[in-house]
């Protein structure tokens, strides 16, 4: 089961590639980075910036229900373990949430 566990957020990952140029210039940016509870938060608030977390957070979310349903686990188990594969996979200057909440640069 684990290992189902891992090929679909393997899949997640990759999924979220396809429109990755437009979250990784806002990563780059420093606008948006990694939270601890699995989804995209926003670093630097503005329109472009809450709206593209909108948007990658209710893709997320629809992932995490297929995996969880799939899986008979919750949602929640699903999403921290995507934030772990999320937050390991951040780049380096990229920001990440902290446990406390803080914005720090990977």
């Amino acid at each position: 089961m684990k290992s189902k566990i891992l090929l679909l957020m393997a899949g997640l990952l990759l999924s979220l590639n396809a429109f990755a140029i437009s979250l990784q210039d806002a990563k780059a940016q420093g606008l948006v980075g990694e939270q601890v509870n699995g989804y995209l938060g926003v670093v630097v608030n503005n329109s472009e910036a809450s709206a593209l977390a909108k948007s990658v957070n209710a893709k997320r979310k629809a992932h995490y229900e297929k995996i969880a349903r799939k899986n008979q686990i919750s949602v929640d188990d699903v999403a921290k373990l995507a934030a772990e594969k999320a937050i390991a996979a951040t780049a380096k200057g990229h920001y990440i949430q902290t446990p406390q909440g803080k914005w720090v640069k990977k």
